[in-house]
């Protein structure tokens, strides 16, 4: 295991996450106003994109939860302080990315389109791309082993 560069001790990320979110839903909600697709959304999968959002809200505000609880940082330019396992960490390794997926998914579909289904793979890419695998680098030089055996029992994105 290498020591992290105490001048580089975070994720040398790409683009901050949240803004793959957000521009991958206003894409979504442009190309839902400007290109209308001809299959329409019935009532309750409109209802469905409202639980999607809502879930992925809940999932959210728990990992926020864990991760303040073990004093560490949710930015990802911050050192981190803790390996986090518990919570929504138990089930997946990256719960505010699968909450992106979740408003990028739900959000549109609740609004009447299906562009944020259609972009959602590409939101799995670029995030695994562009921040996932840097974190997992980071978090892997930082905790070694004990990163290395939670990343064998716990799937990134479920």
């Amino acid at each position: 295991m290498t020591a992290p560069n105490p001048d580089h001790d975070h994720a040398q990320v790409r683009v901050l996450p949240p803004w793959v979110l957000f521009g991958l839903l206003a894409a979504a909600l442009l190309l839902g106003w400007f290109i209308r697709l001809p299959v329409p959304i019935p009532f309750l999968v409109r209802l469905l994109g409202i639980l999607i959002v809502l879930a992925g809200l809940g999932l959210a505000w728990g990992a926020a939860r864990v991760i303040a609880a073990a004093h560490t940082p949710l930015d990802p330019y911050e050192p981190v302080t803790a390996l986090v396992v518990q919570g929504p960490y138990r089930f997946t390794r990256n719960p505010f990315y699968l909450s992106f997926l979740g408003a990028l998914i739900g959000l549109p579909l609740a609004l009447g389109t299906y562009w944020g289904l259609l972009l959602s793979p590409v939101m799995i890419v670029l995030m695994t791309q562009l921040v996932i695998r840097y974190e997992e680098i980071y978090l892997l030089e930082k905790f070694g082993q004990e990163y290395s055996s939670y990343r064998a029992k716990v799937h990134r994105w479920l």
